[in-house]
């Protein structure tokens, strides 16, 4: 039962082992050993006893000689053997000796010890014999009197447990307990009594409640919690009330304790729809926010927020919005995921009267997440971000100055903001004709600071898509003009070479007192910081990936085409050319462009110069009209702040089927009108009937584990499913006649190599032109060996001459890991067998891996094999190796190996050394497991997986 303070004994470690224990050794400590040896030998019955076993000869012997001593370890014990021991016979009649335990419980329900008397109490809310619990009903009830708060409140307790499992016991409870009520003055006896008004007569909780609702908030937070859960209750089942209670609700949310609030309101908003006690319950959801330090806690009242938001309807509408600024305050937590909700919220409540507040707090908090050094800075300024991203497109008043803060953000580009920055600007210059000036003003100064080639992409492709206008077109250019990199001598040469040119040849100055200086303020060499900031876009463009300089031959390319002016147009094509030649210059030096960037390059030169009218309209209206449709969709008109998991979880809550949508069944349309049903769709039905009919005993997914038999071209095509079912291999073996011929006599021929048998030969086939069937055959193994399945495919053509035809079939190698599974034995074991078993197979390590323990699991998951050796004895780097592994076949067979491998330390990265010594008692599966050791170090570990057949 919720909020019932359940029994609760102290933790005691009592012996889990499964030893044989000595029962006489047990009846004499009990019987005769001192305090020590009895709580020791008490302990190992209730051991014993939890185990499932049975002592019955211990009972007498606990009552006589260990319930009368009055240790309190022995009595916490004894309560919890009382619990466990079985009680009656087993046709359910109440042991004799049980009564004498009774007289025990009395005792102890009148001990002096407050301690005792209420571990007592709680003791009973077990019992489930009503003829224990009558003998002791008066001395339960005498407990309600004492002086000490644990034992009245365990009597609470007991009484409400005895009077809901056996009302009969004590019919007046209720009574009863409101009487304790009225007079009691202890906080945490009030909460029990009036929890069990609560569940066992609630017009009494309700009267107690009416007669106090103006001195409520003097209660204690245990029993405000209780009387939030009776006002729900009545609420709900007499909605007439909720005008009585609704302000003892509203005077709760300013409990002290932070549950009282939160349980109060979550019933506020459920007994009134109105805006001030919607905004009431948000106010109190948020300052529990703000003031709650556990990140668990935060998330789920920030939860219970959006669902506010949600399900308020026009009210919430109304009256939440004017505490969207107040959410913000919850970004002062640490917790990411918390800021990321925080965030959602605060923008689906804002309305636009507070739309420049919100993005001030949200420059605020982005110009301090900047000089923030924690681990999740990086993500809280992407989430700053899109937050930012999302206002602008919702508040298109505000974009004007969401976008100088986004350009502050950009930085060098190294950031994941940085890509966010980009596709904000894409929307603003798209979207917002009058903020396109000064926006593309803004893109030109910041462009030079990009040193990322991914986000000097972006940049670039902007720059060259919005230059739409005459003077746009023309500042890109110098822009560009004075960033890219120039195939001269004089322009190639590397700033950072410059530099360090005049730093080795400085002129010699004479100070005051005559000595001579070689250095003063203009030649002090320039920080590195600073050099790469002023050079970012050009170190981009010089080293960085060839992709970029593409890029901004295609850009160039773009402005060319742009421009009015032939001279600017025959400029930026110049440009071009020289970005393309300083790449070609010197590939080993600058990183070079590949093959097809240099193609691309040079198309885009090529179609700048002659301005074919079809390359125009590509690059300069085709473009623009991408760009459109893909900001319409709905997943780009807005970025969403929430991780992928949660957007495709509310993209499935959101899919909506139409009532009148019609449903396609194409066997029930098949069978009733097949002459107007699509006859590919009735073809394709009986092609997946088929192989689901052949592949009945196969797993789910057999599709991809098909091996072509024959060729495409082959007049007969086949394929089969290989599986391995315990000892039987079977192969469901699908065959088409290509030809326009019937083929008569068309049967599939197999033989086997090695320990398998083929049980019965596929009887022949009739097939008629085009058609297909299924021919399954099955091999019995005998032995856990690899073994082979080979054969072919005779066939006659029907007409005058009967002609034969024969078609060789591609081999089916069975792999021994089929028939072999990981398995574990004791070190004793592996020891006697390796003794014991007499083939050995030694296999010398020759793979190109270097790490060892990367190559034990390749041998691991290419043999099946389970490894013995602990982890702790192979963690480590210590340059060798040495480890026991263990399978066991499905015919009962072991497989010992051992692997002793080093990494030789004078020659860094050089392939791993050793051997892999096998021991079977069979020779057939140390020879065959060895080869599966040859083959794993010739085939890499995910082509191998992609080979083998697996089980069924």
């Amino acid at each position: 039962m919720a909020g019932v303070e359940q029994p609760c004994y102290t933790l005691i470690n009592f012996p889990t082992d499964t030893e044989p224990y000595n029962e006489m050794q047990l009846k004499i400590d009990l019987e005769k050993g001192d305090v020590k040896k009895k709580i020791e030998a008490l302990k190992k019955t209730i051991g014993i006893i939890l185990s499932g076993e049975k002592i019955p000869g211990l009972l007498m012997i606990i009552i006589r000689f260990v319930l009368p001593l009055q240790d309190h370890t022995i009595k916490k014990l004894l309560l919890i053997f009382w619990e466990i021991v079985p009680k009656t016979t087993p046709d359910g009649k109440l042991l004799q000796e049980m009564i004498l335990v009774c007289d025990a419980y009395r005792k102890d329900l009148q001990h002096p010890n407050e301690f005792i008397r209420g571990s007592t109490l709680r003791f009973l809310c077990k019992l489930k014999e009503p003829e224990l619990l009558e003998p002791l009903m008066p001395a339960i009830r005498t407990c309600l009197e004492h002086k000490h708060s644990y034992v009245r409140r365990n009597a609470v307790l007991a009484i409400f447990t005895i009077y809901r499992n056996f009302e009969f016991l004590i019919p007046d409870a209720p009574e009863l307990i409101a009487n304790f009520l009225e007079s009691e003055q202890d906080m945490s006896c009030k909460r029990n009594a009036f929890l069990m008004l609560l569940h066992a007569d609630q017009e009494r909780a309700l009267s107690y409640l009416s007669s106090r609702l103006d001195s409520v908030h003097g209660f204690g937070d245990i029993l405000q919690l209780v009387i939030v859960e009776l006002i729900y209750k009545v609420c709900h089942a007499n909605p007439g009330e909720r005008s009585r209670f609704i302000r003892t609700v509203y005077g709760l949310l300013n409990a002290p304790s932070a549950a009282v609030r939160y349980e109060a309101a979550g019933t506020l908003v459920t007994l009134s729809n109105a805006p001030a006690a919607l905004k009431a319950a948000a106010a109190c959801y948020i300052e529990l926010i703000v003031k709650e330090s556990d990140n668990n806690v935060k998330l789920i009242v920030v939860g219970k927020l959006s669902a506010l938001r949600e399900a308020g309807g026009d009210a919430a509408a109304r009256a939440l919005p004017d505490l969207a600024m107040d959410v913000l305050r919850v970004l002062a937590a640490s917790d990411l995921d918390v800021r990321r909700h925080t965030l959602q919220l605060a923008l689906e409540l804002a309305s636009p009267r507070h739309a420049e507040e919100l993005v001030g707090v949200l420059r605020k908090e982005a110009a301090r997440a900047h000089s923030a050094d924690h681990d999740d800075a990086s993500k809280y300024r992407q989430l700053l971000v899109k937050a930012l991203h999302r206002a602008a497109v919702k508040f298109p008043e505000v974009a004007g100055s969401v976008a100088p803060a986004m350009l502050e953000m950009l930085g060098d580009g190294s950031e994941a903001a940085a890509h966010d920055v980009m596709l904000f600007l894409r929307h603003a210059l798209h979207n917002f004709p009058d903020l396109t000036d000064s926006t593309y003003s803004k893109l030109l100064e910041s462009v030079s600071n990009i040193r990322v080639g991914k986000i000097a992409r972006s940049a670039l492709w902007l720059v060259a898509e919005f230059a739409d206008t005459p003077s746009r077109a023309k500042a890109a250019l110098d822009t560009l003009a004075g960033l890219l990199p120039s195939a001269n001598s004089a322009d190639s040469q590397k700033p950072e070479e410059t530099t360090a040119t005049a730093a080795e040849a400085p002129r010699q100055l004479v100070t005051s007192d005559g000595t001579y200086a070689t250095q003063s303020a203009f030649n002090l060499p320039q920080a590195p910081a600073a050099a790469a900031s002023k050079n970012g876009l050009t170190s981009a463009l010089r080293e960085g990936e060839s992709f970029t300089a593409a890029c901004a031959c295609s850009a160039l390319c773009k402005l060319a085409l742009r421009l009015q002016e032939p001279a600017q147009s025959v400029r930026a094509l110049h440009l071009a050319a020289q970005l393309l030649a300083f790449h070609k210059l010197d590939p080993n030096e600058t990183g070079g462009l590949t093959s097809d960037d240099i193609e691309h390059a040079a198309m885009c030169v090529r179609a700048g110069a002659e301005k074919p009218q079809v390359i125009k309209q590509a690059l300069l209206d085709s473009s623009r009209r991408a760009l459109a449709a893909l900001l319409a969709l709905p997943d780009r008109a807005q970025p969403s702040l929430m991780p992928d998991a949660e957007q495709e979880k509310e993209k499935k809550s959101e899919r909506k089927v139409e009532i009148e949508q019609g449903i396609s069944f194409a066997m029930l349309a098949g069978a009733a009108a097949p002459q107007q049903h699509d006859m590919f769709e009735v073809a394709l039905s009986k092609a997946v009937q088929g192989r689901a009919t052949s592949s009945s005993v196969l797993s789910g997914g057999s599709l991809s584990r098909v091996r072509q038999l024959t060729g495409f071209s082959d007049p007969v095509y086949a394929e089969a499913i290989v599986a391995v079912n315990q000892y039987d291999i079977v192969l469901d073996v699908l065959v088409v006649n290509q030809t326009d011929d019937t083929l008569q006599n068309c049967t599939v021929e197999l033989a086997t190599l090695g320990e398998l048998r083929l049980v019965e030969r596929p009887a022949p086939l009739v097939l008629a032109p085009r058609d297909f069937a299924t021919i399954r055959a099955h091999v019995k193994v005998a032995s856990t060996e690899n073994g082979i399945i080979f054969g072919n495919i005779v066939y006659e053509v029907s007409g005058a001459s009967l002609d034969r035809g024969v078609v060789v079939l591609n081999d089916i190698h069975i792999d021994i890991v089929d028939y072999i599974h990981p398995a574990g034995c004791s070190d004793a074991d592996f020891r006697r067998m390796w003794a014991e078993f007499e083939w050995e197979n030694k296999v010398s390590v020759n793979t190109t891996i270097t790490d060892l323990k990367e190559y034990l699991d390749h041998l691991l998951a290419s043999t099946n094999m389970k490894c013995l050796t602990p982890d702790k004895a192979l963690s480590g780097q210590c340059g060798f190796m040495a480890a026991n592994l263990y399978a066991r076949s499905i015919f009962g067979e072991d497989a010992l190996a051992n692997l002793s491998i080093e990494s030789p330390l004078h020659r860094p990265n050089a392939p791993v050394v050793g051997h892999v010594r096998i021991r079977a008692k069979s020779q057939g599966m140390a020879l065959s497991l060895g080869d599966k050791i040859n083959l794993m170090q010739k085939t890499p570990l995910h082509k191998q997986k992609e080979s083998a057949l697996p089980a069924a």
